[in-house]
């Protein structure tokens, strides 16, 4: 059985310590890097996880752990202006990358696209690890062609900081690909407050909602004459992300590129 040497970037953060908790437990895989903010750094990140020491320190020095740990897989749950600079250190070493960072600049994207696609090394960006959320942007675009009339509404904990979410943009996107030309408004809008229709992504209205108590929740609301469809996923806590980040990590090897999307890896 191959082991899965695993940095995790971004440790000390909700993500990350779910991550560290389940990579702890997998019988593949093992935690030989912990990337994390300042106040954690020096601290054992299984400690820090809640999974007990795991005698890997969190550290702010990526390049020191690629040098000392021989990892074997990049996995990146930090903020997106870093990401960047994360993947650049992995793939100096062919390492692959396993992104969940959001907010990432699409320069940044298109970089890394091309640096993976010249040296033939993988990497996954995945706005969404929840293997149900993957389930509702397939069935949104399958539905889209039949209810072109579409809205996103997409709620997140208020420590959230890009809006909208990076699975409102795909879900968006994919809607939008799938039913083609949008259709006309009936009515000229007028917004009395700037903002209150949401934003658009590829003709598509997204709203977004940040509050305490929440953690990561979408719907997709179709209108069509005398009914309505809804599309909804709600993930209550980070453990929802797990399988789908071990599954991205036993297979982003395998890619030889940049791959958008969990949906990639699977069997839909």
């Amino acid at each position: 059985m191959a082991m899965h040497r695993v940095v995790v970037a971004g440790a000390a953060g909700r993500m990350g310590r779910a991550a560290v908790r389940t990579i702890a437990r997998q019988d593949d895989m093992v935690l030989v890097g912990a990337l994390g903010r300042a106040a954690a750094v020096g601290q054992d990140a299984g400690t820090v996880a809640g999974a007990g020491p795991l005698g890997v320190p969190v550290t702010a020095d990526l390049a020191a752990i690629f040098l000392a740990a021989r990892p074997t897989v990049l996995v990146d749950l930090s903020r997106g202006d870093a990401v960047a600079a994360h993947a650049a250190v992995a793939l100096d070493h062919r390492v692959p990358v396993v992104i969940g960072a959001t907010g990432v600049p699409a320069g940044d994207l298109e970089a890394l696209r091309a640096r993976c696609r010249a040296e033939q090394v993988g990497a996954l960006v995945a706005p969404n690890f929840a293997l149900g959320a993957i389930l509702m942007m397939e069935f949104a675009r399958r539905a889209a062609r039949f209810f072109p009339h579409v809205e996103i509404t997409e709620l997140h904990h208020d420590r959230k900081r890009d809006a909208p979410s990076g699975t409102a943009v795909r879900t968006a996107r994919l809607v939008a690909a799938a039913r083609g030309e949008a259709p006309a408004p009936p009515v000229a809008e007028t917004e009395q407050v700037a903002g209150a229709r949401g934003g658009l992504v590829d003709g598509i209205r997204v709203h977004s909602v940040r509050l305490p108590g929440l953690v990561a929740h979408q719907e997709v609301l179709f209108g069509g004459a005398g009914q309505t469809l809804s599309i909804r996923h709600d993930s209550t806590s980070e453990e929802s992300f797990m399988p789908g980040l071990m599954l991205a990590i036993r297979k982003v090897r395998a890619l030889g590129e940049l791959v958008e999307g969990l949906e990639h890896l699977l069997d839909l």
